[in-house]
Formats: structure tokens, sequence, C-alpha cells
């Protein structure tokens, strides 16, 4: 799996396991409720469009949703917050930037499995034991025929992967909800600031991280609604 991200992607990782991948170098990192970020994806994509259709990178760990962004985004979180009037409201909204550290997700089934064959058996077998993990359960449905048509080498759609045979995504372990694109260059898809107005494959960053902070405040403000219900109908 290490060998992927390197050689493939060209993703630096550092030393030690589980494989952890660089931020600050080829993308930052947005950090938020797995809920709002379902909802944010939803708001950003066309009309009829799931957050698994081919887009910017993005990855799922245990209640959390991982967007990749252009290196740099995170710095610009803070002031990107401030201008957008959201600075001065509590909001689960992170960025892991320049020095920071993102687990790296468990490969998808085919395309990363095939390229991490040609480094050698020993790689190969540990890429396809990544591939043995369900998607996070509630988190991800499974792929519809059509996706599983077009899922392979170098998609943006994961096939269904295989039975989770060692359990390590039932611990939380990171997988991808859209993995990296490997033609043309993953970081050619990441949201930045200066792409105005965004591409077809990722909104600009003042987008996203606005869609974003809306859905993680109204994701706050349902699970505060909902705690006093849940603790009148336990009594």
């Amino acid at each position: 799996m290490r060998w992927y991200y390197e050689s493939v992607l060209g993703w630096p990782t550092a030393p030690g396991t589980p494989v952890r991948l660089r931020t600050g170098v080829r993308f930052d990192v947005l950090d938020v409720p797995v809920q709002a970020g379902h909802a944010a994806l939803r708001r950003l994509g066309p009309p009829g469009a799931t957050p698994r259709r081919p887009g910017f990178p993005v990855a799922l760990r245990g209640g959390r949703m991982l967007l990749l962004v252009a290196a740099g985004g995170a710095e610009e979180l803070p002031g990107l917050l401030e201008w957008l009037e959201w600075g001065s409201l509590p909001l689960d909204l992170t960025a892991v930037g320049a020095g920071g550290l993102m687990e790296a997700p468990l490969l998808p089934a085919t395309g990363a499995t095939e390229a991490a064959g040609s480094a050698g058996a020993t790689d190969a077998t540990d890429a396809t034991d990544a591939t043995g993990s369900a998607d996070v359960a509630g988190s991800v449905g499974a792929a519809g025929s059509a996706d599983v048509g077009r899922a392979g080498r170098g998609s943006a759609l994961p096939p269904p992967r295989p039975r989770d045979h060692d359990g390590r995504a039932r611990r939380g372990a990171a997988v991808w909800l859209r993995p990296p694109e490997q033609e043309g260059g993953a970081e050619t898809s990441l949201p930045a600031l200066s792409a105005v107005g965004g591409t077809a494959a990722a909104p600009d960053l003042a987008r996203l991280v606005h869609t974003l902070a809306t859905e993680c405040h109204r994701f706050r403000l349902s699970s505060r609604c909902a705690s006093p219900r849940l603790a009148r109908a336990t009594r």
C-alpha cells in the first residue's frame, strides 16, 4: 500500500504502521462529521448525484469525513470562515495542513491492487489485504450496477470490496468514498482558492468551506435538539 501512494500517486508517507500520508505537500485535509459531509456533497453535486460520483478525493474514518483540498487550503480556512461570517460560531470543522499526517485509506479492490502488483509479491499481498474491508456501516451504501461497470484502473468509483477479513474497517480504518484518480494527476481535481467558481470535478475552496460550515452548523443544532428529546424518552 505504501508503494502505491508513493510511486503511483506521488504522495509522501511517514515511516511506521499504519501507513500515513504527509499533508501540506500535495494536498491538505478538511475534517468534518460524516453526516455534515454527506449533506455538503449532496448540495455541491448536480441534481440527483450521489456523494460517490466522480470528483475530488474524499475519505471516511469512523464518524469523520476527510475531504482533500489543494495544499495551502488549511492555512486559508480561518480567514475564509471569518470572511464568510462563520468565524464566531463553534463549528466541528478543522483542517490538517503542513506538518500534519492523515491515515492512508485502504486501497480500492482493483486498479490500486493491480498497480501494486508490479512492485513485487510482498507489496501486492499488502495491497490485496488492504482491500479486505467493507464500507463503513451506515456511511457508504453499495455501489449500483452502473458504478460497478465503470470501476477499474483510474476510476473515481471504487468497486465492491471483499469481506472485511481482518476487521480493519470495523475498527475505524480509513476508506475511500471517492478514491483519487490516477490519470491526469489527483491534484488537478482538488478544490483550491484560486479556482474561482470551481470545475466540474470540484468546487472552489470558498464555496466548499461555506457549504461545509453550513452543514456542520445544521448538524450541531439538530444534535442539540435531539439530545433533550432522547433524555425525556429514556426517563
